[in-house]
C-alpha cells in the first residue's frame, strides 16, 4: 500500500493529539465533571471578590445568591446531553441573580459556556434565543424594574453599558459559531481521509488480487497442460513425459517466485521489490512457456521503451490473453502483434478458435482484470469473437503522461 495511507491521520497541527472540539463528538458518553466543578468553584469564589469590590453598589451575597450561583454552575454538568435546556436554565438563573441586585462578575461565565456548548451541538437558534432573553431581561431590570428591586437607591444603567453587554453576548455567540464551523470542518476532513484510506486499501487489494490471478492463472494453466501430457506419455514415451515434468517444475518455481514477490510487497509496503517487475522484454519467455503447453505463438513488432507501470500492464495483458487461448480455445496457434506511435501502444492477440467451452480453472476474472489494468493507465481493452471464428484481444495503452488519468473500466465479461 502506498506511503500516503500511513499519512492519512489528522492534520499536522493535531499531530500530538485530537483537536479540542473532538471531545464534543460523543457527548452522551462523557460527563464533564472536572470542568463543571472548576467553573462552579471559580464562580463562587470570584463572585465573593466581586461582591467585595461592588459593596454599596450591589446587594451582598446571601444564601439565596449562592444557591443561584450553584444552580447556574451545576447545570453545566448536563450541557453535552441537554444543551438547549442547560442554556435556557443558566440564562434564567443568571437573570434572576442579576434582577435580585447581586453583583456582576464571573456568573456570566456560566451563560457563556452553556451558549458555547449549545452552538457547538448545533442548537444555534436556541443559544441565540437564550442570550436574547437574558439581554432583554437585563434591559427590563436595569431601566424599568430597578426601582422596585434591590438594592435600594439603585439607578438606571446607561445605554452605553447595555451596548457593552450586548457586544459581549454577540462575541460569545460569534466565537461559539466559529468553533462549531471549525469542528464540523475537522469532522468532514477526517471522514474524507478515512474514505480515501479505505479507497487506497481497496485499490491495493484489487491490485494484489489481479497480480496473483495473472501469475497463478498462467502458470497453473501451463502446469495443467503439461501434467496431462506427462500422464498420457508416461508409459509410451517416458522421455517426453520427463520433459513435461521438467516444464512443470520450472513453471511452478517461477510462479512461486512471483507470488513471493507480491506477498513481500504486501508485508513490507515501504520496501522496494527485490526483483524488477516483468515487462515486454520477457515476451520470449511467454512464447516459450506457451510452446511448452502446445501453443505456437508468432510475435510481430517490437515494443517501445515503456514506463514500468505500462510495461507491467502490457506484459500481464499478453500473458492473460495467451493463457485464455491455452485454456479455452481449440486453436494451437496464436499471434501477438505490437504497434505504437508517439502516443499509444497497441497490443493485439489473435487465435483461430474455435472455443472449446472448457471452463476448468476459469474464474471469469481474466478479461475484467485486463480491463482494470488498462483503465488504470487511461487505456482500453476490446475483446470478443472475430467474424472468421477466432477470438481477438485488443489493448490500447497511452504512452504519454496522461496515462495517469483514471477511467472507468468496462463491464465485466466472463473468460471464454
Amino acid at each position: 500500500m502506498d506511503e500516503q495511507s500511513a499519512r492519512s491521520g489528522p492534520p499536522r497541527g493535531w499531530r500530538h493529539g485530537s483537536p479540542p472540539w473532538d471531545r464534543w463528538e460523543h457527548p452522551a458518553t462523557r460527563w464533564p465533571w472536572r470542568s463543571t466543578v472548576l467553573v462552579t468553584v471559580f464562580v463562587l469564589v470570584g463572585s465573593g471578590f466581586a461582591a467585595h469590590a461592588q459593596q454599596g453598589e450591589r446587594a451582598d451575597l446571601d444564601p439565596f445568591a449562592r444557591v443561584l450561583l450553584l444552580v447556574a454552575g451545576g447545570l453545566l454538568l448536563w450541557r453535552k446531553r441537554y444543551p438547549v435546556a442547560v442554556v435556557f436554565g443558566t440564562a434564567a438563573a443568571v437573570m434572576v441573580y442579576l434582577g435580585a441586585g447581586y453583583p456582576y462578575g464571573p456568573v456570566l461565565l456560566t451563560v457563556a459556556l452553556a451558549c458555547f456548548s449549545a452552538v457547538v451541538a448545533g442548537h444555534r437558534r436556541a443559544a441565540l434565543a437564550a442570550m436574547g432573553m437574558l439581554w432583554a431581561g437585563h434591559v427590563l431590570v436595569a431601566h424599568w424594574l430597578f426601582r422596585w428591586l434591590p438594592p435600594s437607591g439603585d439607578s438606571a444603567v446607561s445605554w452605553g453599558e447595555e451596548i457593552v453587554v450586548a457586544t459581549w453576548l454577540v462575541a460569545i455567540a460569534a466565537v461559539s459559531e466559529l468553533f462549531r464551523v471549525r469542528r464540523e470542518q475537522w469532522i468532514r476532513d477526517r471522514a474524507e481521509r478515512a474514505v480515501a484510506a479505505r479507497r487506497r486499501a481497496d485499490e491495493e487489494r484489487l491490485r494484489i488480487a489481479r497480480e496473483l490471478h495473472d501469475v497463478l492463472a498462467h502458470s497453473i494453466s501451463v502446469i495443467n497442460v503439461q501434467a496431462g501430457v506427462g500422464l498420457a506419455l508416461l508409459d509410451t514415451d517416458p522421455e517426453q513425459a520427463r520433459t513435461a515434468l521438467t516444464t512443470i517444475k520450472d513453471q511452478s518455481k517461477e510462479a512461486l517466485g512471483e507470488v513471493r514477490q507480491v506477498l513481500d510487497t504486501l508485508r513490507a509496503p515501504g520496501d522496494a521489490p527485490r526483483t524488477p517487475a516483468p515487462g515486454l522484454d520477457r515476451l520470449p519467455e511467454l512464447v516459450e512457456q506457451a510452446a511448452g503447453a502446445g501453443l505456437a505463438v508468432d510475435v510481430e513488432g517490437k515494443p517501445p521503451r515503456l514506463a514500468p507501470g505500462t510495461d507491467l500492464a502490457a506484459f500481464r495483458i499478453v500473458q492473460e490473453a495467451l493463457t485464455n487461448v491455452v485454456r479455452h480455445s481449440g486453436s494451437r496457434h496464436a499471434r501477438v502483434h505490437l504497434a505504437h506511435d508517439a502516443r499509444v501502444l497497441r497490443l493485439r492477440v489473435d487465435d483461430d478458435g474455435p472455443a472449446t467451452g472448457d471452463d476448468a480453472g476459469g474464474s471469469g476474472n481474466g478479461l475484467a482484470g485486463m480491463r482494470e489494468r488498462a483503465a488504470a493507465l487511461g487505456g482500453t481493452i476490446e475483446a470478443g469473437p472475430r467474424p472468421d471464428g477466432g477470438f481477438r484481444v485488443l489493448a490500447v495503452l497511452p504512452l504519454t503522461s496522461s496515462s495517469a488519468a483514471r477511467t472507468s473500466p468496462g463491464p465485466k465479461q466472463e473468460d471464454r
